[in-house]
């Protein structure tokens, strides 16, 4: 992780009583994890340590994100906003989850924008949608639906799901052949429908794959 030599944590903009927010994001897939306050001493210890440390504002005092839970965040990358005034921390989350009720993220409830009531929804918010959709998978899994196709694939398989990655994975190459681009995008999500699917049944988490991919990246940069 690399950080401008001219930067200067002066150059934030603190409010009155010296605090700055921080959104903690998953460095994987984008969740937003949680929402905290961190000081100068606080933003500094993080930045040494690359242990995050933040600013309680109840206790008034500096704590260590999972120093009595377990559930610690490392620092994987830091930046700030066009106005110099709100930071979002790229971590690595261990333990159980970001949030002190044991979920992901703190961020699991929702506002239905039709009739202004509040529901509350599991998946972790604002990831990217591959994320989302092994997690919704991964919950059919857990809690079968009458009818549910996946549960259905699930059921039948690895000999009925390694099927339809093949029938799918040969539609999509025709498609490609025929140029089509609605078809190609329809095929590939039908492709990485099903890719995950396998990947459930064989209990390889869609987070592995990331990582995979992440690994990969560094190697070619």
């Amino acid at each position: 992780m690399a950080y401008s030599t001219n930067f200067s944590i002066e150059e934030l903009r603190f409010d009155n009583n010296g605090l700055i927010p921080a959104i903690a994001q998953d460095w994987l897939d984008g969740s937003i994890l949680m929402l905290a306050w961190m000081n100068k001493e606080s933003l500094n210890k993080t930045l040494e340590t690359r242990n995050v440390h933040y600013w309680s504002r109840s206790r008034s005092e500096i704590w260590r994100k999972g120093a009595t839970s377990g559930s610690t965040q490392f620092l994987k990358e830091i930046r700030f906003d066009c106005d110099n005034d709100a930071l979002v921390l790229s971590i690595e989350q261990n333990g159980s989850g970001a949030c002190h009720t044991g979920e992901k993220s703190c961020f699991f409830n929702e506002i239905d924008s039709n009739s202004i009531n509040k529901t509350s929804k599991k998946t972790s918010p604002f990831s990217n949608i591959c994320s989302e959709l092994f997690d919704t998978l991964n919950e059919r899994s857990i809690n079968p639906l009458e009818k549910s196709y996946t549960n259905h694939l699930l059921t039948k398989g690895s000999n009925t799901i390694l099927k339809k990655m093949g029938e799918e994975t040969a539609e999509f190459i025709m498609a490609c052949k025929d140029n089509d681009k609605d078809e190609i995008a329809n095929e590939a999500s039908d492709i990485i429908y099903h890719l995950q699917v396998a990947l459930l049944h064989k209990g390889v988490k869609w987070r592995d794959v990331l990582t995979v991919l992440e690994s990969r990246r560094k190697k070619n940069n």
